[in-house]
């Protein structure tokens, strides 16, 4: 069984990780808006975090992937392979057909898989590419963007590309242009990797409304929590239910929760304000308390129904999950602490076994009241890959829990 997720806390087996690559060497300070970043990782350090990241996973009894790897060995099917420079060029929106073909044959020219998958992770700078003269007068018109493919400086965050839900995936059609190539090397993946050819589809990268693996928690077998975000939208949500209500044969999911945050960068998925740390208890960011709405959406004659909750959010976890709820706030509530340490993910834990997470280390006050808390912490460093907006659990796709 390729994937296997039914909960958020319980033993993890083996994950998906993207170690980050030169893409983060193609940032420049002028295009990190456009590429949906605040700052730019010296990468050998955001790399030596991001190994010690897996070394603790490693450590504590998980398999990890990685996504270049599974993405090269589907290209060693030349069919396929071909296929895949030939979509990768179309998706990188070039116009211009003459630097189409000089794209396309400087990736085909690639012959190592690993290095080839890489490269098209990294983007492309016009300087790498032949010097031709200029014959059109696009050619001549040409801007001075630096860029013949953008980099995906993003894929180091695994999370968001596709989800682990039960037995299947959601393949996530992403909310921007820049990430929306991302999902690429998971399509290829689902579609025709020896180990997970076959993966039921909940939903499609080419779907019409966007949503993104932060915002999708598996809370239980039969419950799932989803955030109507900045990047997940509410129609995505209640597809994503009818699906697995009507159209999903082995499904268990029977409530999808979904939770109404704010619709801002700072609080881009839910898991950034909102993470499962163990049966009992979750981390919180304290300021979306107040203005959370949760609807509860379930399966009807032939619809979906919703409802929107009039009880607490501890006690509609509890009516879901069993039992009385805490809610550990990151910062321990005080607002500036929190704002701080939330902006730097202290809300966005990895649980690799019940009362068990990979923190940052940075987020030192939210993790003393975690531990406090009698939660076990892994401390990883976190002085770069920190930079681009994501914690643990962003860096992480689970593919088998226990």
């Amino acid at each position: 069984m390729g994937i296997n997720v039914k909960s958020e806390i319980a033993p993890l087996k083996k994950v998906l990780l993207h170690r980050p690559g030169a893409e983060l060497e193609n940032l420049t300070p002028e295009y990190l808006e456009r590429l949906l970043f605040d700052d730019i990782p010296y990468l050998e350090n955001a790399q030596k975090e991001h190994d010690a990241f897996a070394e603790i996973l490693r450590n504590n009894g998980v398999e990890v992937v990685y996504l270049h790897k599974l993405a090269a060995e589907v290209m060693a099917d030349p069919a396929i392979r071909t296929k895949f420079i030939t979509q990768w060029v179309e998706e990188a929106g070039i116009k211009n057909k003459d630097m189409k073909k000089k794209v396309f044959d400087f990736i085909n020219a690639i012959k190592d898989n690993e290095a080839m998958i890489q490269k098209t992770m990294a983007g492309l700078n016009k300087n790498e590419l032949p010097k031709t003269e200029a014959k059109t007068l696009a050619d001549h018109c040409e801007d001075d963007y630096p860029f013949a493919v953008d980099p995906m400086p993003n894929l180091y965050f695994t999370r968001d590309p596709f989800a682990s839900i039960g037995t299947g995936v959601s393949l996530n059609k992403m909310f921007s242009v820049t990430r929306s190539r991302e999902t690429i090397y998971a399509e290829y993946i689902f579609d025709h990797h020896k180990d997970y050819a076959g993966t039921r589809k909940h939903t499609n990268r080419y779907d019409e409304f966007s949503i993104e693996g932060g915002d999708i928690l598996t809370l239980n077998a039969k419950t799932l929590a989803v955030g109507i975000s900045q990047r997940t939208a509410a129609e995505a949500i209640e597809k994503l239910a009818h699906t697995l209500f009507f159209d999903t044969p082995d499904n268990e999911i029977e409530v999808v929760l979904a939770l109404d945050i704010p619709k801002t960068r700072a609080y881009m998925h839910l898991d950034t304000v909102f993470t499962q740390i163990d049966h009992d208890k979750f981390t919180i960011h304290p300021q979306i308390k107040g203005p959370l709405s949760v609807f509860e959406l379930t399966k009807g004659d032939g619809k979906v129904n919703v409802k929107k909750e009039t009880l607490s959010l501890e006690q509609i976890l509890a009516k879901h999950l069993g039992g009385n709820i805490k809610l550990i706030e990151c910062g321990g509530g005080d607002y500036v602490i929190s704002q701080r340490e939330q902006w730097n993910d202290g809300s966005n834990t990895l649980c690799i076994k019940p009362g068990e997470v990979v923190v940052y280390d940075r987020n030192y006050v939210t993790n003393r009241i975690l531990e406090e808390a009698g939660i076990k912490l892994h401390v990883m460093p976190s002085g770069e890959v920190s930079r681009g907006r994501g914690g643990p659990r962003c860096m992480s796709m689970p593919l088998v829990r226990e």
